[in-house]
Parts: structure tokens; C-alpha cells; sequence
């Protein structure tokens, strides 16, 4: 396909706060200096003890050391709260839309303040302190963000685990951080639906019985049991405290969070995020990725669950005084024009959203999205996954209307922030390329061997050396974290990712490596098939994962989903097969194409291919970790198409 090739818009770069020779001086000097350069960059926060040291790292096969301002301190809910309730504090922080049409809340920076500081102090009084962790079983709701910061106001690691989660999961993730406190609420609301939160919280703590204290959100307001002694009412337990709580100074190297992210072996991983390096690079990348501008109204659809969210929905944008929406429901309901909607509604300058989801939205066309004046929109981001060339077109004219670039950015929970995305004033866009590293970030190519590949060429993903929002290790398991980032290749970070650099040095995710498919000997990115079914203009989206196969070692299985009112039938087979022979090659014949109304997603939208590829593998039971699975059925619809199209094979 011809590669099409984005510039930056004049009027754009006459105003960014970065443009093309600066993102050039800034990033050289980045690695040249990069104690002065992040030295410069931290003062985007105040400070309550100033940092002598700026970075001390080391990558060795002996040793892993990863610490940035280590004896600094300072309060990340005083920087996201109290420096901008400050001469602004009637001004709107949060603008929350619920599940409901019409169910609006507008929260103020001394509303939040307030709220923060009553639940800090309630925390307290429950016996929380300087290091304790804290679980939060929460919708997005403001309640979920004000929890999150009364934690760090006090010095407490908050956990936040997703609201779709089932008990059992929720159950793992409190008994690995041993939270005594959990903060939850009645229920929650998704597309019309009651998901019962406090029902799960219940199943959960059966058998941890260190959990001591559950503070309930009333969210919908319907009866709930509540157990004496342990369950208190989130509203009365804040009436009953002081409005005045004193921001702790914590180091900089103290936690700040700890974040589960799923793996293959079934075990999830708590990612532990700590407080300075983390926030300056929340902060410094939010402000520059999307030339942030205060006034602008940034609006990121991901749950307050997922890293997205803590990073670009909470930290990043309230550290810079950003008005957020905050979006309780789903893109679909009532119908597919909400988003939309609320960007009219609330004049939204920054859009950010997952790649699927934007696939999912075109399946119902242009007309949801015409409905609605969008010009107040100026920068739209994308995240989760790489985003296909033909997704990236749609959401560039029609949501975008051909003038808002796209910020297609790469990063991991493991890596707290972005680590390669293009920047609106100083990068030409090239639909479905992250393009270019972020400041102070040397991403490195290495061949299976370690070879260091040069120029234009493709590999594993690694970063040498480290940047200021990097985990600093699994909670409680050490041993995994360096054997999972760093044994593979001494001297580099490992992402797990495929990438090629084009001759412009631009970057392009090929795929998770173990989503690489061995055909013959031939190595095939998921991503790159996955793009060539996505360009047919049947098709919605579709997941490419390997299966067994006698004679090739692998075989391609295709899941398709199919745009609304298309028939499934094997002449749209064949038309797959030869789009994806044309495009890329006979060796990219899928070997198997089966049809899926909707693909497994977590509730960020990213597809977990790791499911399907054991159901290609005919695993029809075990999938590993599905705690992460936004609606368990379309893992069983799945399973089922697939068993009977197996057995019709085989009559």
C-alpha cells in the first residue's frame, strides 16, 4: 500500500509548544545530558525538598538500579490539586458524564480539594498510613479519582483495580497487596446494566480477613447488604472528619501506586509505580504529546482500571491544572454517537482513545459521528495497540476532519509512560507509525542473538538505559521483574515487542513477539495481516493469532468481525484470503478464517489475543487470566463458532 505521509499543519507548528527543530535540540540534548535535561523538565512540579540527584540508573547483568530525584520529596495530590485550587478553584477539574444521558456532574478544583482531603482524613482514621496500600473497587466515578488522591495525599499506595473485574480477581489483587482498606460502592453502572460491586467485594473478602475497613460509594442507591464493623458509607464517614488535611512529603522513590498487569502464565503482575519520576514524566509528556494549552477540555475514554487512565485521564493531566471528562459509559450506548456527543457538549480540544474502539465505531459508519459539530477537537491520540493504516484514515477525516493530527502512542503499564509518539507540532504522521522516541528515550533494535540492528530494519523492541516513569519492580517478586524485562537481554529493557524502523527512522509495532507468527520459517508479524483483512471494507476488525499446523509449524487464524449488515459466507473468505495475498504475500495465507460478532477486549478495548491463541490451539476451557475480560460471553460465542465449525470439518 502506499505509504501516506501526514505533514504538520502550519498553523500548528507556528504555535506548539515543540516544533521540528526543538523536538530535534530538546531530544539530542536529552541524551547528551539527560541530568540537565530532566532537571529542567521536573520543575514542572513544585517541590517540597528540592533534588540534588537526578538520575541514578544502571542495566547490568549483576545488578538493575532505577531511581530519578531520589532525595527529593514533594506530594502528588498537592500537584494535582492544591496548586491549582489556588486563584482557580470554582473552575471546573472534572466534567463527569455517567452512564445515563443527562447524569452530569461538574466537580470544581475546591470541590475535589475538599473531597480529597475529607477521605484522606477518614483514611486515617481508619488506621491508614504513610505506606499502607489502599484497594479501590470503583466505576468511573470523581469518587475514584479523589480516592486515588486522598491516598497519595497521606502517603498510602493506592491499588485500583477494574470495576468489570469478577470477586475472584478483585480477590487476588487486594490478598497479593494486603490492602486492610478497600474503597468500593454499591454498584455500577455500564450501558444500562447494574454490575454489583458490593456483591463482589463480598464474594472477594470471604476468606482475607485482614481486610478491616470497606468504605461504599452510593452509586446507584440501591440496598446492599453491609456487614457491622467492617462496611461504612463513604459519605458518612467523610461528614464525620476535619475539611483540613496537610499534604505528607513523601520521597520521591516512595510508591505511588501499584497497577496489575495480566499475563500468559495466569499470575497477574503489580507493576509498582513510585512518586517523583513518575510524575514529572506523566506530567512533562501529557503537556508536550498533546501541546497542551491551559483552558484546553482533554477527554481520554479509558477506565480509571488501566494505566491509560492513571497517566494521561488523572496524573498527567491534573498535574498541568487540565479540565478532564470523565466518561462513566460505552461508546455504544444508547447508541453509537455518545462519544460524540459529549465532545459537542463540552467543546473537548483533546480526544484520546484505543484503536478498537475507533474499529468498533466504524462498523456503524459516518453518520453517528456527522451528527455532532466536532471543530472544537484540534488533537486526537491513540492507545493500547498499533492502530491499522485504514482505523487511522477514518478517525483523521471523518472524527478529526482531516486537520487534528493523531498522537499514536506507544507504552507499556511496565513503562508509566509514553515512550515513542509523535509530537503535533514536530513530527509528519504516517497512519499506523509511532514514529519517533519521546525526549531522554533511546529505543534499540535487537536481532533474536542481541545483534544491535542498525538503519532500517526490524527486531525486538528494547530501550537501553532507563527514563523517569519506569517501574521499579513487581511487588513482592523481584526475581520476575528482572527475569521478565532484562534477563533476555543484559544492558536493555525488554518490551516483549516486535518493531521496524523505516528509513526515516520512524517506528512501527509489529505485534507482542509471542504473537509472532513461525510459518514455514518465516517470521510474520500478527499486526501486519491483521491490517491487510481490516482494509477490506467488509471488515470491522479482525485478530490474527498462530495455530498448530502438521506442516508448516504454524498455521494463520483469522477472527473476523464483520461491519453491521454484512453476511458471513465463504465468498468474503476467499476475498480475505486473496486481499491478504495480494498485500502481503502467499505466505500470509490465513490458513483458517472464523467469524466473530465481536472479538475479547478488556474494558480499555485492547483485543487479548492470548485467549484466542488458545482457542485456535482447540483449548476450549483453560484461557489463562480472564479476569481482564470486559464481557465474558463473547469468549464463549467464540468458542462455540469455532467447535462447531470444527466439528462440520471433520464429518
Amino acid at each position: 500500500m502506499t505509504q501516506h505521509v501526514f505533514p504538520i499543519p502550519s498553523a500548528l507548528a507556528a504555535t506548539a509548544h515543540v516544533d521540528r527543530q526543538t523536538y530535534q535540540d530538546l531530544y539530542q540534548r536529552s541524551l547528551d545530558d539527560p541530568d540537565g535535561f530532566w532537571r529542567e523538565q521536573a520543575q514542572i512540579l513544585d517541590w517540597v525538598k528540592p533534588f540534588t540527584s537526578v538520575k541514578n540508573t544502571r542495566y547490568s547483568p549483576d545488578a538493575v538500579t532505577i531511581e530519578w530525584f531520589a532525595d527529593g520529596t514533594l506530594n502528588a495530590s498537592f500537584n494535582c490539586l492544591d496548586r491549582h485550587a489556588q486563584g482557580r478553584g470554582n473552575e471546573a477539574a472534572i466534567l463527569w458524564e455517567g452512564d445515563t444521558p443527562g447524569d452530569t456532574r461538574k466537580v470544581t478544583w475546591n470541590d475535589l480539594r475538599q473531597q480529597v482531603i475529607r477521605l484522606a482524613n477518614a483514611l486515617k482514621k481508619l488506621g491508614v498510613r504513610k505506606g499502607d496500600f489502599v484497594s479501590i473497587y470503583l466505576p468511573v466515578v470523581p469518587e475514584a479519582i479523589a480516592a486515588m488522591l486522598a491516598c497519595a495525599r497521606i502517603g498510602a499506595v493506592h491499588s485500583v483495580v477494574f470495576s468489570g473485574f469478577s470477586a475472584d480477581a478483585l480477590a487476588g489483587r487486594i490478598e497479593d497487596c494486603r490492602s486492610r482498606v478497600l474503597i468500593t460502592a454499591d454498584e455500577g453502572l455500564r450501558a444500562g446494566k447494574h454490575v454489583p460491586l458490593k456483591k463482589n467485594v463480598d464474594a472477594a473478602l470471604e476468606n482475607l480477613p485482614f481486610v478491616e475497613h470497606v468504605l461504599v460509594v452510593r452509586r446507584t442507591g440501591r440496598d446492599v447488604p453491609m456487614r457491622a464493623g467492617r462496611d461504612r458509607w463513604y459519605d458518612e464517614a467523610l461528614a464525620e472528619v476535619p475539611d483540613e488535611c496537610a499534604p505528607v512529603a513523601v520521597g520521591a522513590e516512595d510508591p505511588l501506586f501499584v497497577l496489575y498487569t495480566s499475563g500468559s502464565t495466569g499470575k497477574p503482575k503489580g507493576m509498582l509505580h513510585t512518586t517523583g519520576g513518575y510524575l514529572v514524566h506523566a506530567a512533562a509528556s501529557f503537556r508536550a504529546m498533546f501541546d497542551y494549552r491551559p483552558g484546553d477540555i482533554h477527554f481520554c475514554t479509558a477506565d480509571v482500571g488501566w494505566v491509560t487512565a492513571h497517566t494521561y485521564l488523572i496524573y498527567g493531566p491534573l498535574a498541568n491544572g487540565a479540565t478532564i471528562v470523565l466518561f462513566e459509559g460505552v461508546p455504544t450506548w444508547p447508541d453509537s454517537s455518545r462519544w460524540w456527543q459529549i465532545v459537542e457538549t463540552y467543546k473537548v480540544n483533546i480526544f484520546y482513545t484505543a484503536p478498537t474502539a475507533i474499529r468498533s465505531l466504524m462498523r456503524d459508519g459516518e453518520g453517528p459521528v456527522r451528527q455532532h459539530d466536532l471543530s472544537s477537537l484540534r488533537v486526537l491520540g491513540s492507545v493500547g495497540e498499533p492502530i491499522n493504516p485504514e482505523a487511522w484514515l477514518w478517525y483523521h477525516e471523518v472524527v478529526g476532519g482531516g486537520r487534528c493530527p493523531i498522537v499514536d502512542t506507544y507504552w507499556q503499564t511496565e513503562t508509566g509512560a509514553v515512550l515513542l509518539c509523535p509530537l503535533p507540532g514536530a513530527t509528519n504522521l504516517k497512519p499506523g507509525s509511532a514514529t519517533k522516541p519521546f525526549f531522554g528515550v533511546r529505543p534499540a533494535l535487537l536481532g533474536s542473538d542481541g545483534t544491535l540492528v542498525e538503519g532500517e530494519g526490524a527486531g525486538n523492541l528494547c530501550f537501553a538505559d532507563s527514563w523517569p516513569g519506569q517501574a521499579r519492580t513487581i511487588l513482592g517478586d523481584r526475581e520476575r521483574f528482572l527475569n521478565t524485562y532484562f534477563s533476555t537481554f543484559p544492558g536493555y529493557y525488554f518490551t516483549g515487542d516486535g518493531a521496524r524502523r523505516d528509513a526515516d527512522g520512524d517506528y512501527w509495532i509489529t505485534g507482542r513477539l509471542d504473537d509472532v507468527i513461525n510459518v514455514s520459517g518465516h517470521r510474520l508479524g500478527t499486526v501486519e495481516v491483521e491490517s491487510a483483512l481490516a482494509s477490506h471494507p467488509s471488515v470491522a476488525e479482525a485478530a490474527v493469532v498462530g495455530m498448530p499446523h502438521e506442516i508448516k509449524g504454524q498455521g494463520i487464524f483469522a477472527f473476523v468481525t464483520l461491519k453491521e449488515g454484512i453476511a458471513e459466507n465463504d465468498d468474503l473468505r476467499r476475498d480475505l484470503i486473496q486481499v491478504v495475498r495480494t498485500r502481503i504475500g502467499p505466505i500470509a495465507t490465513p490458513d483458517r478464517i472464523e467469524w466473530a460478532p465481536q472479538l475479547p477486549k478488556n474494558r480499555s478495548g485492547k483485543i487479548l489475543r492470548r485467549i484466542l491463541t488458545r482457542i485456535a490451539a482447540g483449548d476450549y476451557e483453560n484461557h489463562g487470566d480472564t479476569s481482564t475480560v470486559a464481557d465474558p460471553a463473547v469468549v464463549a460465542e467464540i468458542v462455540r463458532r469455532v467447535q462447531e465449525s470444527t466439528n462440520s470439518s471433520a464429518l
